[in-house]
């Protein structure tokens, strides 16, 4: 599976933006799909992950009810809707693909390229 993440750029506190990420490949609705980021000198760190079907979605606390995940199969897209963007948000926004629900970047098996956001105050 090769992932290539989109929709980064440059918002105000308080705005909004919408990744993408598409995926090649038939087996794309077989795998869990998570965002993951990372901000300069700090570790990766967990956002999101939504189930094959996409019928079940998690969250990290610190974006919980400001960023939505979700997937169009029959697009092998994954998204994360970001609202109320913080400044403490900016980071490369990191898609994967896994064979289980996790928290853990290393359980994840396919990455894409990442996609810068940043958040000014």
């Amino acid at each position: 599976v090769q992932l290539q993440a989109s929709g980064g750029g440059l918002v105000q506190a308080g705005g909004s933006l919408r990744l993408s990420c598409a995926a090649s490949g038939r087996t794309f609705s077989t795998y869990v799909m998570g965002w993951f980021r990372q901000a300069p000198g700090k570790e990766r760190e967990y956002v999101a992950t939504v189930s094959v079907s996409g019928r079940r979605q998690y969250s990290a606390d610190s974006v919980k009810g400001r960023f939505t995940i979700s997937r169009d199969n029959a697009k092998n897209t994954v998204y994360l809707q970001m609202n109320t963007l913080k400044p403490e948000d900016t980071a490369v926004y990191y898609c994967a693909a896994g064979l289980t629900q996790s928290q853990i970047p290393t359980q994840f098996v396919y990455w894409g390229q990442g996609t810068l956001v940043t958040v000014s105050s």
